[in-house]
């Protein structure tokens, strides 16, 4: 039987990051239900970061987590972890007060953040249709994510300092006594000091086998595809491109062209699959708001983007069960925050102060702490 002093469910970038972050401080264990680590929501990114995507209390762990996306530790990828991309967020004319709004909450939070006239998004990208455009918001600090060379860095760094990844782990039971959780998987029992919960869409699920209540955490199904670009047009240089109400984004991909129409639909726990009437949706939005045609699809897919009742991470310790810690509902922006967030999350784990860097950014434990749901959000 494996020991360790954190036991942490869920491989995916929440899991994987905050177990290389810990591995340093004690024993890990990091277990992954599935026979990869990172399917059902890591290995389905659209795969950008954006200080403006998620909200002003997702912002803070984004903007703190530039830096190490930026500037990697010594080793921890072969690749940059960002290159430059670029946001434009358009506006149709019946939209032009959600622009405002949106203006309002991040000018001067955001660096660089500019509003554009309809002829100057269209300057930028020539596919869209003009008399759809009335104007636009350029956010020039976005950047594409190498999202499989972020998880596997955390996963090399993890097995580096000595931690143990078990694929193929499913949790069955959780036990604890005497100051011990006993963990029963798949491939057997592991004892810990402390349950890290990090699985994501079965958060909750995890929560009950270990006698705390859920917080309310809802899966949502993300349907992206992909499908070639018109011959002659240099997509490759256009910014990411998002409907200012979030009903449609797009952006070049390796050579073609990937698009969603932003759906956020409640789905079970589940390995998640494209819906014909999403990718249907998908392919009308793009065809009125731009001149692309879509004659064949090559990759369709959906992933799991899991939420707080609030649309904020869970991360610290329970306030009820002993040792049990949260670590969920990043939904759509766990990739983007996972570097502060998985320090934030082991900092907590350790029962130490947050370091400057997170709290320079504004970065506060208590925004995102589990006790927050027990009167307006807890469930039974």
């Amino acid at each position: 039987m494996s020991c360790a002093d954190f036991v942490i469910i869920g491989g995916g970038i929440a899991g994987a990051s905050v177990a290389y972050r810990l591995a340093p401080h004690g024993s890990v264990v990091l277990l992954e239900r599935e026979v990869q680590p990172g399917m059902h929501a890591t290995g389905r990114s659209a795969a950008f970061f954006a200080e403006s995507y998620g909200g002003p209390q997702v912002m803070p762990l984004t903007m703190a987590s530039r830096r190490f996306f930026e500037s990697p530790p010594e080793g921890f990828s072969d690749v940059p972890l960002m290159t430059p991309r670029g946001a434009i967020y358009i506006a149709r004319a019946d939209q032009m007060d959600s622009l405002e709004r949106m203006l309002a909450t991040y000018n001067g939070a955001i660096g660089g953040l500019k509003r554009l006239s309809g002829h100057e998004v269209l300057a930028k990208i020539e596919i869209l249709r003009p008399d759809y455009v009335a104007g636009g918001l350029f956010e020039p600090g976005c950047r594409d994510l190498d999202v499989a060379a972020l998880h596997q860095g955390f996963l090399r760094g993890l097995k580096a300092a000595g931690g143990e990844l078990m694929l193929d782990a499913e949790v069955r039971e959780l036990s604890h006594a005497n100051g011990r959780w006993l963990v029963e998987t798949a491939q057997g029992a592991v004892e810990g000091r402390v349950v890290v919960n990090a699985a994501g869409a079965w958060g909750d699920e995890v929560a009950r086998m270990a006698g705390a209540r859920p917080v309310g955490l809802v899966p949502k199904r993300r349907t992206v595809i992909t499908f070639q670009a018109p011959p002659g047009v240099a997509h490759g240089s256009w910014p990411l491109t998002l409907d200012i109400d979030e009903q449609f984004y797009f952006k070049p991909e390796t050579g073609r062209i990937l698009a969603s129409p932003a759906d956020e639909t409640p789905v079970p726990p589940s390995d998640a699959q494209p819906e014909e009437w999403d990718i249907a949706v998908t392919v009308d939005r793009l065809q009125k708001a731009t001149t692309l045609e879509v004659p064949r699809i090559e990759n369709k897919w959906a992933g799991l983007r899991t939420f707080a009742p609030d649309n904020v991470p869970v991360v610290g310790y329970d306030p009820d069960v002993e040792d049990f810690f949260w670590c969920c509902g990043q939904g759509g922006f766990g990739i983007q925050t996972a570097p502060a967030l998985s320090q934030l999350g082991a900092y907590l784990a350790l029962d130490r102060p947050i370091p400057g860097e997170l709290a320079e950014h504004e970065v506060r434990p208590e925004i995102y702490a589990p006790g927050r749901f027990r009167d307006e959000y807890a469930v039974a």
